[in-house]
């Protein structure tokens, strides 16, 4: 019931729904009760089964059942003895047309009040698990499988709203019916509806059991889902490789087998599913056969207080409060989903978030002197990765980073912006910790360009302009001259309007980095981060992209981190790591000299 009532939590503020639904559900709930009260004077009048005498008016006006009840018997009396009694038949049937009206009248009006809330509460689970996975540090996407965290913004949301947040009516109203309906039964017959009460608990337990099995195979169908929708993601991202290596097959059956898998237990679900409904329906007419039998005797053996026309109103009563019972029990089976896609979500929205500010964090807006790596190390887990690095940048320096896979470099440029936070020791911005500052600033003072130009599936503008909250036109135009990037967009049919689909599909490798460097271009930050850059690129594009780097670089502060040494051998000072150390440092002539790992590296890459 936790994660129940977690998910309710986002129905807040509570004050928006719930005083308009307190008095619209109740209401619905009365003018219902009251159709069935007036069933006992129309089989009366019907079956001629009592003698009608005059009654006295209730007198003044009191807000009470009896008062509403002695009212009623006053005028329909009145109108039998006046009138005789069809007129009487008349006046229940137009009571009971009034009745049933305002019943529905007031269940819409409560039901548009439960269609606010529930549409506020998927918007806002939506909304909070969405903002969590925007701040989660990288590590946990590295750990995380993409399609588990689709299928927690798609469909356990959507599972959500369709068992948990559906059965927020039944939850709330069924139970005021329920108790409407017993408080007419017992002042009927306490004695039999106290029989009914003791027996019912017995098709509960049924219930129970099932409802518990459900939750489980609920798990196991939503976990496969996820696998589906990993699936389905890496084919399409592959779809090349896959083409190219002739394994269609291959990923045909990886899917058919998880696909299969989903059926069977999603099969499996459902019929559990869908036998809660019809055994909660047959237990329920059993308990009301047993009425039949048992007050039905009583009755006929003319010594219990029930009148025939009272105790055919009686079992009507009884049989309609079957009905929310029945809607109560396929409600908390349909929830054991919905807990499960709950439980799957809070999994995300409960991962605490690595990358924090402190509570009284600084504010940057200008880098002035130097950036100090001290004693640092980082780990992924319980594999160190970088060990106590030392490394000064200066501003207006360009210090460049290289080594073999896996030496630490990227990792080393991942810490600056706070990506990850160093496992030990500290980086300094103008000799203060850079965890001290707010991390927007931080990487405000920021620009980063990947290997992987990541693009989006926008306009060359907006891609251009990403996170710039105001914008125009001139500045961006200018931005992609100095990324030598304004020429072949305006050789496109709409220039700068030109959508360039998924990641950028529409556009070549080098295309895609000038775009990211134009968009680096435009936020004109203090410090560069360049992740090997141009490693991806054929020659000519390698080329106009050195010339955009280039003019991205002047007057600035900047990290490369480097494959083709080829791009880096002007840099102030050349950074050699080796597993995780720093193996030697200095200028590309003076690396040169010392004849070590750099030197290798070199003529590996028959540079001169």
């Amino acid at each position: 019931m936790k994660t129940y009532f977690r998910l309710l939590a986002f129905g807040k503020p509570y004050s928006r729904f719930l005083p308009r639904y307190l008095i619209f559900a109740p209401l619905a709930v009365i003018f219902g009760l009251v159709n069935f009260s007036l069933l006992i004077p129309l089989l009366d009048v019907l079956f001629k089964t009592k003698k009608i005498v005059a009654t006295s008016h209730p007198g003044d006006f009191s807000l009470n059942l009896n008062y509403v009840l002695d009212l009623f018997k006053y005028y329909f009396n009145k109108t039998a003895l006046e009138n005789g009694r069809v007129d009487a038949l008349q006046f229940v049937c137009v009571i009971i047309l009034i009745s049933v009206f305002l019943t529905n009248v007031f269940k819409y009006l409560g039901q548009r009040v439960l269609s606010s809330m529930r549409t506020h509460v998927v918007k806002k689970i939506r909304k909070t698990l969405f903002e969590k996975i925007s701040v989660l540090h990288l590590g946990y996407f590295s750990k995380s499988h993409k399609g588990s965290l689709m299928s927690s913004l798609t469909n356990d949301v959507n599972e959500i709203e369709n068992s948990v947040v559906s059965s927020i009516q039944v939850i709330f109203r069924e139970p005021l019916v329920i108790l409407g309906y017993l408080f007419l039964l017992f002042r009927m017959s306490f004695e039999l509806t106290l029989f009914t009460l003791l027996v019912l608990p017995i098709s509960g337990g049924i219930i129970s059991m099932i409802t518990k099995r459900l939750r489980r195979s609920a798990k196991v169908v939503q976990n496969i889902l996820g696998n589906l929708l990993g699936i389905i993601d890496e084919t399409i991202t592959g779809t090349r490789i896959i083409k190219a290596f002739g394994a269609e097959k291959y990923v045909n059956q990886k899917f058919e087998k998880e696909n299969e898998a989903y059926r069977k237990n999603l099969k499996y679900m459902w019929n559990r599913r869908e036998l809660a409904s019809p055994l909660s329906e047959f237990l329920g007419v059993s308990v009301v056969v047993g009425i039949l039998i048992y007050g039905g005797t009583l009755v006929l053996q003319n010594n219990y207080e029930l009148s025939a026309s009272e105790f055919l109103t009686y079992i009507a009563l009884y049989s309609q409060i079957l009905v929310p019972v029945k809607s109560i029990s396929s409600a908390i089976t349909n929830i054991q989903r919905g807990l499960v896609a709950g439980e799957r979500i809070f999994e995300v929205i409960d991962v605490p978030v690595e990358i924090t500010e402190t509570t009284n964090a600084k504010s940057i807006n200008k880098f002035q002197d130097k950036i100090e790596f001290r004693n640092v190390s980082f780990s992924y887990e319980t594999e160190p990765v970088l060990k106590n690095i030392n490394l000064t940048i200066h501003k207006g320096k360009t210090v460049a980073l290289v080594g073999a896979s896996g030496a630490g470099k990227s990792t080393l440029g991942d810490l600056l912006p706070r990506f990850y936070d160093p496992t030990n020791g500290e980086i300094l911005i103008d000799g203060r910790n850079i965890a001290g500052f707010r991390v927007k600033d931080l990487r405000d003072l920021m620009g980063i360009v990947t290997q992987e130009s990541l693009l989006f599936n926008d306009t060359i503008f907006n891609n251009i302009a990403f996170g710039m909250e105001t914008t125009d036109a001139e500045h961006v135009e200018e931005a992609a001259r100095i990324a030598f990037a304004h020429d072949f967009i305006s050789d496109m049919e709409l220039g700068y309007q030109t959508n360039i689909g998924d990641r950028g599909s529409k556009l070549s490798g080098g295309q895609k980095q000038r775009i990211a460097i134009a968009r680096a271009v435009l936020k004109n930050p203090d410090i560069l981060i360049l992740d090997e850059a141009t490693s991806a690129l054929d020659a000519e594009s390698e080329k106009w992209v050195q010339a955009a780097l280039g003019k991205l670089m002047e007057n600035r502060t900047a990290l490369v981190i480097a494959h083709r040494l080829s791009t880096i051998m002007k840099a102030d000072e050349i950074i050699v790591l080796q597993k995780g150390e720093i193996a030697e440092r200095g200028t590309h002539a003076e690396l040169i000299a010392k004849d070590g790992v750099y030197k290798k590296l070199v003529d590996l890459q028959n540079l001169g």
